[in-house]
């Protein structure tokens, strides 16, 4: 008796995209390019907002958006957006390497962000990332902009990194030791889960490994060198990000303000991906940390 024929899958959907034709057009779409991956970003811009999750379902009132395209000095256009107060009493500026923003612009902050070179809607090939100390280079650049705006200076501003951003965010650091009044590291990817992620992903679509290896710590003693003050977060149970490795650049690093902050149970995205009481607790501490630090600079100014 032969075998019964596996029943034919059905066709994938994208719930909410009401439009076959679009639907089709998105799923056929190769993304590895920066005008494509605009096109289905505007696909699925209505349908983002109406997803199911604490951060889309916030109601925050009052708070003004801004979004650009510009080329930086390599000639690469990068995408960047902004949410600030609409009310313009901005108490502190806070640059996101990646991380969440309206939930902290509600509580007073101007939040800035950009998409890294090959990351959603900047040029290059999507995902490629030819030389670390490159993009951290266009991040600094980018940011440099944001706070030699007039009505940005004066101003505390801190650096917001999570998971892969937190990587970024240290890199900023070291390029410009003096220049930050504080960060916030949100399970900051280190070099061994790098190493181990560059031998698990399609190879067209990371860097070299030699170039992971150096992403964050090429050395222990990068820790000693941070030296701003900080706030670490991370979710105890994190099988992504070592959480002994946030404990150890907390215990080594010379800065004298540092904060850790453990989540018992809490995984990898703490910001997104765990019980909606956990994330508000994590923003909570996130924002509690921004408001002391953003008066003790205003106080000292």
């Amino acid at each position: 008796m032969s075998a019964a024929a596996a029943p034919a899958q059905a066709p994938r959907k994208w719930e909410g995209l009401v439009d076959e034709a679009l639907e089709r057009e998105v799923l056929g779409t190769c993304l590895d390019q920066a005008p494509e991956r605009r096109r289905v970003r505007e696909a699925f811009k209505d349908v983002q907002l109406s997803i199911d999750h604490c951060l889309f379902k916030g109601q925050y009132s009052g708070i003004g958006t801004k979004e650009s395209y510009e080329r930086n000095s390599r000639g690469v256009e990068i995408f960047s957006k902004c949410w600030f107060p609409e009310n313009h009493c901005v108490k502190a500026i806070v640059c996101v390497c990646h991380g969440v923003a309206r939930k902290i612009a509600s509580a007073g902050y101007g939040v800035f962000a950009l998409d890294y070179p090959g990351f959603g809607l900047s040029e290059g090939l999507h995902g490629y990332i030819p030389s670390f100390d490159t993009l951290v280079d266009d991040v600094a650049e980018h940011f440099d902009k944001v706070k030699g705006n007039p009505e940005h200076r004066g101003l505390p501003s801190f650096l917001f990194g999570q998971s892969m951003g937190g990587a970024v965010a240290l890199k900023v650091h070291f390029k410009q030791p003096n220049e930050w009044n504080g960060a916030i590291l949100v399970a900051p990817m280190c070099k061994q889960v790098l190493i181990f992620m560059a031998r698990l992903l399609p190879k067209e679509k990371l860097v070299p490994q030699k170039d992971l290896a150096e992403l964050a710590f090429k050395e222990k003693k990068k820790q000693e060198q941070v030296s701003l003050p900080m706030i670490i977060l991370h979710g105890e149970a994190d099988l992504v990000t070592d959480a002994s490795v946030s404990k150890a650049l907390y215990e080594k690093s010379k800065s004298q303000d540092k904060k850790l902050c453990l989540y018992k149970g809490a995984y990898h995205a703490i910001l997104e991906g765990e019980p909606d009481d956990t994330i508000f607790q994590v923003l909570d501490d996130i924002i509690s940390w921004l408001d002391q630090h953003s008066t003790k600079e205003s106080s000292s100014s």
